[in-house]
């Protein structure tokens, strides 16, 4: 049994029309043995949302109706034996606004650990409008880009230095400069180029800026570099950005998923206030 109450009592209404506003997601289940299908599905809605495993007496300060996760549709997963695809609907009061850490949290968080399942996975996720326009998004587009760079009606050309790491800051810099001289609209540096002993971050910064403004002054074109901000810390992720401004350098980047949400969200919000372009590596 998932909890001293059936979960499906309360969290499991196949009656429920879902709504536009809803974030709507698909979860594949595998109940525990004697575990129906009905109650492991209810008992996911409940963990990620209003629910515990016992009835509590402040529940009855609130409306849970109102805010309570609804598993609303489930279905056997054709050629697995008891496996299913629980369809679960969460109103969009239960998250905070802009904030990817606190939907995440909710949702493929603490639930993942629940007893009453053998194992859960996360298949499919539809975020509405209403909640995505809660983001600011990038801190600009393409068109700003061409904009800086001064580059239209062709592609933009650029390339990442290799080798990624071992290079001092100095050598790197030269590289840098020696692209950006032959041609190329920028360089960028590599996902996993941060602050090593080798090369520190600072140092790297500068001798990037004093390739990136010898080359313009050579060409007389407009150039980019797309320094890496990631570090340890937010604070020490901002720093760089600050310094990448005063430099001058029209891009900064950052690794997203290593990186992480928040981290992300900040470092998006200072580039949208301050210019800066912001690259996103896929790391």
């Amino acid at each position: 049994k998932a909890g001293v109450k059936d979960y499906k009592l309360t969290y499991y209404t196949p009656d429920y029309e879902t709504k536009d506003t809803d974030i709507l997601a698909a979860f594949r289940v595998t109940p525990q043995p004697g575990v129906p299908p009905e109650e492991a599905g209810a008992a996911v809605a409940a963990e990620s949302s209003t629910g515990t495993w016992t009835t509590v007496w402040t529940d009855g300060l609130t409306s849970l109706d109102r805010y309570k996760g609804r598993c609303y549709h489930i279905e056997p997963v054709a050629g697995e034996e008891n496996q299913y695809i629980a369809y679960v609907a969460y109103p969009l009061d239960l998250f905070e606004e802009g904030s990817v850490t606190n939907m995440f949290t909710s949702i493929v968080g603490n639930v993942f650990g629940f007893k009453a399942l053998r194992a859960l996975r996360l298949e499919d996720l539809r975020i509405p409008t209403a909640y995505i326009k809660t983001f600011q998004g990038p801190p600009h587009g393409i068109q700003v880009e061409r904009d800086k760079l001064n580059k239209y009606g062709r592609p933009l050309l650029g390339c990442t230095i290799k080798p990624k790491l071992g290079l001092s800051a100095k050598n790197y810099g030269r590289a840098v400069y020696e692209c950006l001289r032959g041609g190329l609209d920028f360089t960028k540096d590599d996902e996993n180029v941060n602050s090593q002993p080798f090369m520190r971050w600072r140092d790297r910064f500068l001798f990037c800026a004093e390739a990136l403004y010898k080359a313009q002054a050579e060409t007389g074109e407009i150039k980019g570099h797309y320094l890496n901000a990631t570090a340890g810390t937010c604070e020490e992720m901002i720093k760089r950005a600050v310094f990448a401004r005063e430099l001058g350098v029209p891009i900064v980047m950052h690794d997203y998923l290593t990186g992480g949400f928040t981290a992300n969200t900040s470092l998006a919000h200072y580039c949208r206030d301050n210019g800066l372009l912001l690259h996103i590596h896929q790391c």
